[in-house]
Formats: structure tokens, sequence, C-alpha cells
């Protein structure tokens, strides 16, 4: 009995590697061969942002500290590890049921049958004993179907992995950048404050020479009207770096204690001149990507699960052991036992179900392309959306430098030329109300530079390692740009 068993496992074994699942292939990519207004470089061919570690990229010890304790205390990115764990039990189960299931049983049953139904006249008592080993219902998977639900499990598990690695580079760029905004802001309401107090100086001044005469009260409106909007500014500013310092808490899960100092804005070298590569890349450093493609393939997997759902199924159900109707007879001579039950199970009317379950895994094959397309251009956006800013902020920062220099010499001239009577104090006003804006948008201009390397550093696969791969991925010094 055994050795007939065995044999008949093994050849379902060797049966079952068939599947009834379509050929995969893998859609072509729906962007350009390239990123417009972009040339690829010697570099690009040599070095791969995805093997660039996060502590390379952020040199600023501070930030560096807030991403470490945010990849371990983020209850999101908690959230996604467990998913992994959930997922892997769940492959678990379904890669079970490709093996057989044996069980240990025992049963024992005592029962009397009353006179009427013996077929001796008198009342009967008998018992019935069982000890041995069974096998449950084992489908032999002649068409994959087992198989092919294995397969979509795998892949699943695998999506929901490259998912939590996705959710680590948001993670760090969404830290990054709630932490480079917070710096952004304190910079703006230093600004403020230091406007303020200025302003507060020469309201009391521009007080003084009303009360003896030496100025309209026009003028005297206009340096309050200065010093109220400065105030205003430092007060919004105040309020927005407590809510980026609340949003920054709450990506690293934990209060913000104990950190190293700050460095400016004009201090960060974020390496800005990252390689951008060929948007074929995409495919293998974007996680989101490849977890849209292992949801694809769940999907064409399924499949073959529902095509081998119209064909035969065939199952066993065996055991082998001992039975007596005396507990000390189990294990005597001649209390062998055994059993031996195939099933066969043909499809003949199920009211269109296993038409419908196809068409239904068809159809979300169909999505699943859809989605990974869109995957893929969304990539392609992100990355050609940085590159083309990156130049342009460049240039943005420098125009806007020039402009606060202008401003603050023009400032220096409208002072000379007040003291010595020439201009009133409305060009010194209105010089001064025009240096603030422009240091103003200095600071947002700086962000957006940096902000913008962080945003081409997520896009490119960057965040995963936290030091670099190889040394050969770290950019050189001729090509690495620090972020003004």
């Amino acid at each position: 009995m055994m050795k007939q068993l065995t044999l008949t496992l093994i050849a379902a074994g060797v049966l079952s590697g068939c599947s009834m699942a379509p050929k995969y292939v893998r859609p072509d990519a729906p962007v350009a061969a390239d990123y417009p207004q972009h040339a690829a470089t010697a570099a690009d061919q040599q070095q791969l942002v995805s093997e660039l570690g996060w502590r390379n990229f952020f040199p600023d010890q501070r930030l560096q500290a807030l991403i470490g304790r945010a990849l371990e205390n983020n209850r999101d990115l908690r959230v996604a590890a467990l998913r992994i764990e959930e997922a892997r039990a769940l492959y678990n189960i379904q890669a079970a049921d490709r093996l057989p299931h044996f069980d240990a049983t025992a049963t024992g049953n005592r029962g009397r049958t009353p006179a009427s139904l013996s077929q001796t006249g008198t009342s009967v008592v008998g018992s019935n004993y069982q000890v041995g080993l069974s096998l449950a219902s084992f489908e032999l998977d002649f068409f994959g179907r087992v198989k092919s639900l294995s397969d979509a499990a795998l892949a699943s598990y695998l999506a929901t992995e490259e998912a939590r690695q996705a959710a680590q580079i948001s993670l760090v760029a969404e830290v990054a950048k709630a932490y480079l905004a917070e710096r952004a802001y304190t910079e703006q309401q230093e600004l403020a404050q230091r406007t303020l107090e200025s302003r507060s100086k020469a309201y009391d001044l521009a007080k003084q020479r009303f009360e003896v005469g030496a100025s309209s009260a026009l003028d005297l409106q206009q340096n309050q009207a200065l010093m109220q909007t400065a105030r205003v500014q430092q007060l919004a500013m105040a309020r927005q770096r407590a809510q980026a310092w609340n949003a920054l808490t709450l990506l690293v899960g934990q209060p913000l204690d104990g950190l190293p100092d700050p460095q400016p804005l004009s201090s960060q070298n974020i390496v800005t001149e990252l390689p951008a590569g060929l948007p074929s890349d995409l495919l293998t450093q974007r996680p989101d990507i490849r977890s849209a493609e292992q949801t694809l393939l769940a999907a064409n997997a399924n499949i073959g699960a529902a095509r081998a759902a119209f064909f035969p199924r065939i199952s066993l159900t065996a055991g082998v052991g001992t039975a007596s109707n005396t507990l000390d007879g189990l294990f005597e001579s001649g209390s062998r036992a055994w059993s031996f039950t195939p099933q066969l199970v043909l499809p003949i009317f199920h009211a269109g179900a296993n038409v419908a379950n196809l068409n239904l895994t068809e159809v979300r094959k169909n999505i699943a392309v859809a989605n990974y397309e869109k995957s893929i251009q969304t990539a392609f956006r992100e990355v050609a959306d940085a590159l083309v800013a990156r130049g342009l902020l460049e240039e943005q920062i420098d125009a806007q430098q020039q402009v606060q220099d202008a401003q603050a010499q023009r400032l220096k001239l409208a002072d000379q030329r007040f003291e010595n009577g020439i201009a009133s104090s409305l060009d010194v006003l209105d010089a001064q109300r025009e240096l603030f804006s422009a240091e103003q948008e200095l600071v947002q201009a700086r962000l957006l530079r940096l902000t913008n390397a962080v945003d081409l550093y997520r896009s490119l696969g960057g965040g995963i390692l936290e030091n670099t791969a190889t040394a050969a991925a770290v950019p050189a010094a001729p090509v690495a740009t620090p972020a003004q």
C-alpha cells in the first residue's frame, strides 16, 4: 500500500510541473528612449543612484540622525514591514498545498445496537478502535492549478517586499524635505526678526522726528506699516516653523531631542549632479515599478489557475494503520488496515462560474498591465521634471543672489542720500522692503533647489542603502555640485 502511494505521489509531482498560465512577456515601456533636455554622459553609464547610500547623499549629521530614527520608528514603514510578514505567511500557506499532508490519527467508537435492528435478534454492544497514518485529500496537480496559485502568492509576496522598499525611499525623501523646510522657515523667521528689530528702531526714530516736526505724519505711518508687516512675517514664519517641526516629528516617530547641531541651507552640501541614466534603468532601480510588475506576474499566474478549473480535478485520500474491536488488540497480528480513495471531479455545469472567473482574471491582468505602465510613466515624469528644474533652479539662485546684492547696495545708497538730504525717507523705506523680500526669496530658492535634488534622488531609486554600495558609485568630485 505505502509503495503504491509513494509511486503515485512521485508521479503526481512529475506531472504537476505543467502550467496553463500564459507565457509572461514584459510590456514595453510606454515612454521615450531618453529624458527631455538630457544627454547621457559617461558617468551615467558607470553610476547608479540606487547604489548611493543616503548617508553619502545627505552629509548633514542632524539630517542623518533624523533619517536613521525614522527608519526605526516610523509607523507607516513598520506597517509595510509587517505586510511582508503577512504576505510571506500567505505564500507559505499556499505553497504547502503542493505537498501531501499526513496526519496521525487515533479513533475509538463504542455503541449498542437494539435487538429490533440486530440480525441475531438480541441487543449487541460493539467497539471499534483505529490507529494509523492518513493522507488528507491531496490534489494531483496535472493541470497546474495549485502551482499557479502558489506562483501568484509568491509574486504577491515579492510585490509586498518591493512596496516596503518603495515606502522606505519615500520616507527618506519626506524626512529630508521636512527637515529642509523647517530649516528654511527658521532662516526666514530669523530674517523677519532682524528686520522687525531694525524697523522698530526706524519707527522710534521717525516718531521722534515727527514729534519735533522734522518729518510728516505720512513718514511715521509708513514706518509703522513696515514694522507691523515685519511682525506679521515673523509670526507667520514662527507658526510655519512649528508646524514643520510637528510634521518632522510625525515622520520620525519619536520626540526630536539629542540631535546634532543643524546646518543652514547654504551649507547643505547635497550632491545635485546625479546621473540620470536612461528611462529603461528605472525598471530595475525603482522598487515601485518592480512591485507593479510582481503584481502583474501574480495576475498572470491567476489566469493559469482559472484555466485549470475547466479540467478534471483528481485528488487522493488514503490511510494505513491498525484496527480492532478491543484496545489490546490494536497491535496484534492481523489487525493491519488500509484504505485508498482516489476521486475524480469533472466540471460539467457551473452556470458559467468558471467562464466568469477566467474573464475576471484576464480583466485583472489588463488592469495590472495598465498600472505597471502608469508606474513607469509616473517615474519618467518625476525624473524628467527634476532634471528640467535642476539647471533652471541653479540659474534662479544665481539671479536671486544678484537681486539681493543689488537691493542691499540700493539700501546703502538710499541711506547715504537720505542722510545728505538728497532723498526722502520713502526711498529708504522702499529699499528696505525690497531687500527683505529679496532675502526671503533667496531662502525659498535655495530650499527649492535642495528639494529638487532630493526629488531626483528619490525618483531615481535612491534611499534604500544606508551607505554607498561600492566606491565606484560615489560621484567623483568634479561631477558633484553642491547646492548653494
